[in-house]
Order: structure tokens, then C-alpha cells, then sequence
């Protein structure tokens, strides 16, 4: 099999209040700002937030697909969860310490580091 996935978007209600959400999360500027499809450069990866609404489509929020963006060790882990609705606390799962956060607009992101 020959593919490759080198990006996902999730829906957003507010684009401005998500794009400050992932300016924080992320630690850098959207790089591609628009009131329907932003985009963020995450090492060659291009992680999207679509205005649903917009474009008159329906979306449901909640934990059925979940992003999984890792960090470099918990101590960059945790105070990135400062601050942040967690619904799924931070547990050690095999190699990996992880928790589910809920973002700005209600989509569920899991986020890792390395034990």
C-alpha cells in the first residue's frame, strides 16, 4: 500500500477564538488565516480548523475521532495543560504519559509525551 496522511481538520464555531486556542497549544502563529479553512504548520503536517457553519454543514462534537499531538516530556506535557478543560486526566499508558483535553470549541484532542 502506498499512501500517506499529511493532514486533518477539525470543525471550529468561532475561528478566531480557535486560532488563539492553537496559537497557545502550539507555540506559533496559524499559517494560513481564513474566516472558513485556517491552517497550522506543525513540522510539515498541516493541522486545519473549518468554520463548519459557514459552510452550512452539520458536525457533531465529542470524542469520536481524536488528534493525537505529542510533546517532548511531561514537564512541557503539564503546563501545557494548565489552564486547559481536561477530560481525561494524565495517566501513564504503557510508554506514554496521556490525557484528553477538550479545546475551545468543544472537539476533544489527545495529547502524549513520552515517559
Amino acid at each position: 500500500m502506498n499512501c500517506s496522511i499529511g493532514s486533518l481538520y477539525i470543525c471550529v464555531k468561532d475561528m478566531k477564538r480557535a486560532i488563539r486556542f492553537y496559537e497557545a497549544l502550539f507555540e506559533q502563529p496559524v499559517t494560513e488565516n481564513d474566516e472558513v479553512y485556517s491552517v497550522f504548520d506543525i513540522n510539515g503536517f498541516r493541522f486545519g480548523l473549518f468554520a463548519y457553519e459557514k459552510m452550512k454543514e452539520d458536525h457533531s462534537f465529542g470524542s469520536n475521532c481524536l488528534p493525537s499531538i505529542s510533546f517532548g516530556n511531561r514537564e512541557v506535557l503539564e503546563h501545557k495543560l494548565s489552564g486547559i478543560e481536561i477530560c481525561f486526566p494524565l495517566t501513564r499508558i504503557n510508554g506514554n504519559w496521556v490525557a484528553e483535553i477538550v479545546d475551545s470549541e468543544g472537539n476533544h484532542i489527545e495529547v502524549t509525551a513520552p515517559c
